[in-house]
């Protein structure tokens, strides 16, 4: 037990890192300092990318939304009855006479 005590003292100590042999320690904890860093701009990346998608659909729908509401707007604008107050507000009304055909013939 107290070899494992004293290791542990060691390695609180900070002796890995000031030994002989620490400039490999020393590579190891950079590399791994720079793939944590790696992590975290992939994981604030994909974050980012999440929040844009969710921002997009939320978008869509607000604009297909939009759209259902004009599209049954126009319906009912089309609508002969609708039309036919319309025309009435105007004090426009349907000819008495029919409208007459014209036909015109070649003859060569």
């Amino acid at each position: 037990m107290s070899k494992f005590k004293n290791s542990i003292y060691q390695l609180l100590k900070g002796d890995f890192l000031v030994n002989e042999d620490s400039f490999k320690n020393w590579r190891f904890m950079l590399f791994m300092v720079m793939l944590m860093m790696v992590m975290i701009a992939s994981s604030h990346s994909s974050d980012k990318k999440v929040m844009e998608i969710a921002k997009l659909n939320k978008k869509v729908k607000q604009l297909r939304s939009e759209f259902v509401d004009t599209r049954s707007t126009s319906m009912n604008l089309k609508l002969e009855s609708t039309i036919k107050i319309k025309v009435l507000e105007l004090e426009l009304k349907p000819s008495e006479t029919p409208p007459q055909v014209i036909r015109v013939t070649h003859k060569k």
